[in-house]
């Protein structure tokens, strides 16, 4: 089943409307999770847009709360989000950096009190789309592991790091678990197993289950003790320069709200680089990855270009949604008799 892209930014809009959201803030909002799943990534986009309005009917999220800024220097920022909707406060503070690296060459914004920004991709792609470098992190819930631990210590911390190049991007997108927690859950709801090993089981032994992995919030560490420890470091840095939480700090019955962020970016041009000589040298870069051998009959593709082709084909075709959860969020959100806002 496709949807075409206006009319799912459409649906979502007026249905963040019907939740007390501005008319400006649920197109911009309806924007950016639509953005999700025209770019493949529909566990940040469709698939999480009912667990995103369930959190606003429960207070946890404020449909009308705006950053305040409490510190600023001419390249570094801190911000208070008062539990906003997390991804338009991704958008401002990226906005931020982005203003401060063209003003001073690099800009740094850390943000707390703030909400899941969904899918952290966008705002590499924000920064690259005005000639910026873009690197920005979140904390986020304990929902991992220490290496060798067997509770759930660490946060899923996902990093974003963004090149310009030519008239799009290389983006990588990449928390500090093996797979997401969103994508394990559609694997769940497919009722598959993940293709590889995605975190442990109570007996503590490697497991493709996804069911498994989440009863527990034992995640595989990407890349083992290094992903573990690159989580942490994350943790420390977000919830210092936000002064606001961390990951321990974070999350109240299982609820993930009031994390930390950080978004820094660093203007090529400002820097004294070249653009068309910037632009080649990326190409040669990827074009000498994309030469490698390979083991089996396989692509090798650079970070950001499989959602670079699912966006053309999808802007093209309309965007592939699971018409269970389509068909449900229209029949609960659209219809007269919605449930009331919980007080």
């Amino acid at each position: 089943m496709r949807i075409p892209y206006q009319e799912m930014i459409n649906t979502f809009a007026i249905i963040l409307a019907k939740h007390d959201f501005s008319p400006e803030r649920a197109q911009k909002c309806a924007v950016l999770f639509a953005k999700s799943s025209l770019d493949g990534v529909a566990s940040h986009g469709l698939n999480r847009f009912p667990q995103f309005l369930e959190m606003v009917r429960d207070g946890w999220i404020n449909p009308d709360a705006e950053p305040d800024r409490e510190f600023g220097i001419p390249v570094f920022e801190r911000w208070n989000g008062h539990l906003g909707p997390g991804m338009l406060h991704a958008e401002f503070c990226m906005d931020r950096a982005i203003k401060m690296a063209k003003e001073n060459g690099v800009g740094c914004v850390a943000l707390n009190n703030t909400n899941h920004w969904m899918r952290g991709g966008n705002y590499g792609w924000q920064a690259a789309s005005t000639g910026c470098i873009g690197i920005c992190f979140t904390n986020t819930i304990p929902n991992m592991p220490a290496w060798g631990g067997s509770e759930p210590k660490l946060g899923n911390n996902p990093l974003v790091i963004a090149m310009p190049y030519k008239d799009e991007a290389v983006v990588l997108d990449m928390a500090m678990t093996q797979y997401s927690y969103g994508k394990m859950s559609a694997y769940l709801n497919k009722k598959s197993s993940m293709p590889y090993e995605a975190g442990f089981n109570e007996k503590g032994a490697l497991t493709k289950n996804p069911a498994e992995v989440l009863a527990l919030q034992l995640a595989l560490p990407a890349g083992l003790w290094k992903g573990a420890g690159l989580s942490l470091m994350l943790d420390m840095i977000a919830s210092v320069f936000s002064k606001g939480k961390a990951t321990h700090q974070i999350g109240e019955n299982g609820i993930e709200f009031g994390v930390s962020q950080f978004f820094c970016c660093l203007d090529m041009e400002r820097c004294g680089l070249n653009k068309e000589k910037v632009d080649q040298h990326v190409q040669d870069v990827l074009e000498d990855i994309k030469s490698s051998k390979v083991f089996a009959v396989a692509e090798i593709s650079y970070p950001g270009e499989r959602s670079l082709r699912e966006r053309r084909e999808n802007l093209e075709k309309g965007i592939p949604v699971d018409p269970v959860i389509w068909d449900r969020l229209i029949a609960t959100e659209l219809l007269p008799d919605k449930k009331e806002k919980k007080k």
